[in-house]
């Protein structure tokens, strides 16, 4: 864990991605907010033994932060950074929607197209003879009634071997539909395997070189592809590493492409190139940039297109849409052998996040989700003109830093929060709810604000000769700063 100070800030610095000046990074609540998360993030990952994340919040036209923790490649000693690229797996599946919509809108193709009528070969056996056909729009919602998978054990280790396309199209025919379509949620990957072969077909290209000259080239997403690049695996791709074992290690896993399967689930990329992705969605939408896609075409993909009988799951047209609170937020996530990774956007208030990881069984969604609330709510007092920045005055960063709470299996973070000091315990999944706000009472000393306003109980803070602050003490124990 990273000592922190009010400097800190000054350094959480990117790139804008668009035009437009670059403000909002810099106003005292964004900052502090990137402090927090940045803390959080680092610890998450830490005690929960990822070896790499990265990660980046973007608002509109501005990234406001990408950082990396840890290390991309563990046994080279090689730094998780911004720019390490991760398979991004499932997300991959917007980029190939995209596509589809992109020729729907060409007027090439209809969404309730049946596959059969672009994919001359599609012979999957239908069980259902009375239910509606496989359509475009069925595989982009996984409303198809599709099988999960094509019928290979990809995902299976050691080897995690997959198919090539022949493989792939020569074993449907032997497969059979699971329901009939348009009746219960199945995601499926041999769906969106299914949308690029259309696209190929349609366009009469191939399906990397349409996707890499449509829509990757046009954002200038220069180091995502639509294959894992094996060849950087080690230095700029991350090695991908398994799931906790019960020991507690995270074994190396084997590099792997996608081959057959790879409009579903082959594509690599930084949080910086999905940012500009991010950041292009919110051109479209609210400042009327015609790129890659319509504005309302965009707006349809957003849009719930189908919800499972159980109300439990609701998609667009390849995005995930959810409610969360009062907010509608769209997205993808991504899982494979030693890679999990998380878009999430709330178009509304031009707000996304991006995570990636190189190991398994990360909650890559929660870490996306708490950077927009984290982020979220600094970002809308710094777009309120009616609300004044409040600067945190340096006298206070005498205390600002990381002190152990060894007993409890943690650490106590304190830093600026709101004009004055904040205090939350490491690691949690809720940072923000787990954050307290201090106010001080005289030299050293403080008090938690309870979430009535009122004061709780004291915190003090002791100081060296050196003038130093060395311990926190909080309900009569202390806790050593690093």
């Amino acid at each position: 864990m990273r000592t922190l100070s009010l400097g800190l800030c000054l350094l959480l610095v990117a790139t804008p991605l668009g035009a437009q000046q670059v403000v909002l990074r810099d106003h005292p609540r964004v900052q502090e907010s990137l402090a927090l998360l940045t803390a959080w993030a680092d610890a998450k990952r830490a005690y929960e033994g990822i070896p790499g994340v990265s990660m980046a919040v973007v608002h509109d036209q501005e990234l406001l932060w990408s950082q990396g923790f840890g290390l991309a490649n563990r046994e080279g000693d090689v730094a998780a950074t911004p720019q390490t690229i991760y398979s991004i797996c499932s997300i991959s599946k917007l980029f190939t929607s995209i596509a589809v919509m992109q020729l729907r809108d060409a007027g090439k193709l209809r969404l309730d197209d049946p596959l059969s009528r672009h994919l001359r070969w599609f012979a999957i056996r239908d069980t259902f003879p009375d239910a509606a056909p496989v359509t475009i729009e069925g595989v982009l919602t996984h409303a198809s009634g599709l099988p999960r998978e094509a019928d290979f054990p990809y995902w299976s280790a050691p080897d995690f071997t997959f198919p090539t396309r022949e493989q792939v199209i020569d074993r449907q025919r032997q497969q059979t539909d699971l329901y009939p379509a348009w009746t219960y949620s199945q995601y499926s990957n041999l769906g969106l395997v299914l949308a690029g072969e259309v696209v190929a077909t349609v366009s009469r290209r191939q399906f990397e070189d349409y996707v890499r000259t449509r829509i990757l080239e046009p954002l200038a997403m220069q180091s995502t592809t639509a294959e894992i690049p094996v060849t950087l695996h080690g230095t700029r791709l991350a090695v991908g590493y398994s799931s906790r074992l019960r020991d507690g290690t995270r074994p190396a896993l084997p590099a792997f492409q996608g081959g057959g399967i790879a409009p579903a689930m082959a594509f690599a990329s930084t949080v910086e190139d999905m940012a500009r992705f991010a950041s292009w969605q919110f051109r479209v939408l609210h400042h009327g940039a015609k790129e890659v896609l319509d504005k309302n075409t965009l707006r349809e993909m957003h849009r719930v297109h189908w919800v499972d009988p159980s109300w439990e799951t609701t998609w667009g047209l390849g995005f995930q849409v959810t409610r969360v609170a009062d907010k509608t937020v769209v997205g993808h996530g991504g899982s494979c052998p030693g890679y999990r990774s998380h878009i999430t956007l709330d178009p509304e208030a031009k707000l996304a996040s991006i995570f990636m990881s190189n190991a398994g069984g990360v909650d890559a969604e929660l870490f996306a989700r708490r950077a927009i609330e984290i982020v979220g709510v600094a970002v809308e007092e710094a777009l309120d003109p009616e609300k004044q920045p409040r600067t945190t005055h340096p006298a206070l960063a005498l205390y600002v830093g990381t002190y152990d709470d060894a007993p409890w299996g943690g650490e106590v973070v304190v830093l600026p929060w709101k004009g004055r000091l904040a205090a939350v315990d490491l690691p949690t999944n809720d940072p923000m709810h787990a954050l307290v706000e201090l106010r001080q009472t005289s030299t050293h000393t403080f008090r938690r604000v309870r979430k009535d306003k009122k004061l709780g109980e004291e915190v003090r803070f002791e100081v060296g000769a050196d003038g130093r602050v060395t311990r926190m003490w909080w309900h009569s124990n202390y806790s050593t700063r690093r």
